[in-house]
């Protein structure tokens, strides 16, 4: 192989390398993301419950109170 192909072969696995790295940092990033996301849905699933169990005892309360 001539020196010019080695600089070149180089030079290629070098901005592999790079660009691996970069997506290394991107998925980490994206994944502490993630998990942010995942906590506030499950929060709003908890709400979201809270309240239907609310509207439920408040639509059991008012049926019991009109067959008195």
């Amino acid at each position: 192989m001539s020196l010019e192909l080695l600089n070149q072969l180089e030079q290629k696995i070098t901005a592999t390398v790079e660009a691996l790295e970069l997506m290394k940092l991107e998925n980490e990033e994206l994944r502490s993301e993630n998990a942010t996301l995942k906590q506030e849905r499950d929060e709003w699933v908890e709400r979201l419950n809270r309240m239907l169990g609310q509207l439920k005892e408040g639509d059991t309360s008012t049926q019991s109170d009109s067959v008195s």
